[in-house]
């Protein structure tokens, strides 16, 4: 992994918090809370649950420093410790939804001209949950479906399946707003 000015701000704070720097504390969760608030809101369609996901996800990130191996960029590292506290916490909230498990060939979507980032977010919030997850891990995230299936426990039958019927129903309610 190539050297950028960013990876070495990283490298910086990370050596400065495990020396228990407070201020470097704060640098680090101020470099990172926006991304991983919107990461987590994106799963948890909810602001206060994805705050306390934020919260309770920096609260293991300073936890389990040490354990960091530098393999990946420190933000990933990061994004994958909130992605799995976002997902306790939706467990937790309500059960997902689980659909049939059917293979079926991805559904084509057009966009029309008029299509806005809040639209999107609009349409992407109003699917349900177990939807909105695999939906959000895949397609914003950049999950495989073999990853999605192991972190939410389902197969990856059901991760397919689940973003083949997101995409439909996303679909669905892009042309509903957009009337």
């Amino acid at each position: 992994m190539p050297t950028t000015d960013s990876t070495l701000v990283d490298q910086q704070l990370l050596a400065a918090c495990l020396a228990q720097n407070r201020v470097a504390q704060r640098q680090l969760y101020d470099r990172y809370k926006k991304a991983m608030f919107s990461c987590a809101l994106r799963i948890l369609n909810d602001r206060d649950l994805a705050q306390d996901a934020l919260q309770d996800a920096f609260v293991d990130v300073f936890r389990n420093l040490g354990s960091f191996r530098q393999d990946a960029a420190l933000g990933a590292w990061i994004r994958t410790i909130v992605v799995r506290r976002s997902l306790l916490i939706q467990q937790r909230e309500q059960r997902m939804e689980v659909y049939d498990q059917q293979r079926h060939p991805e559904p084509s979507i057009s966009w029309h001209d008029g299509l806005t980032g809040e639209l999107l977010e609009k349409a992407i919030q109003a699917l349900p949950t177990g939807y909105r997850t695999v939906f959000c891990l895949i397609e914003v995230e950049g999950y495989a479906h073999r990853e999605v299936a192991e972190m939410l426990s389902i197969s990856e039958g059901t991760s397919k399946s689940q973003l083949y019927h997101a995409k439909r129903l996303l679909q669905g309610k892009l042309q509903e707003l957009r009337r």
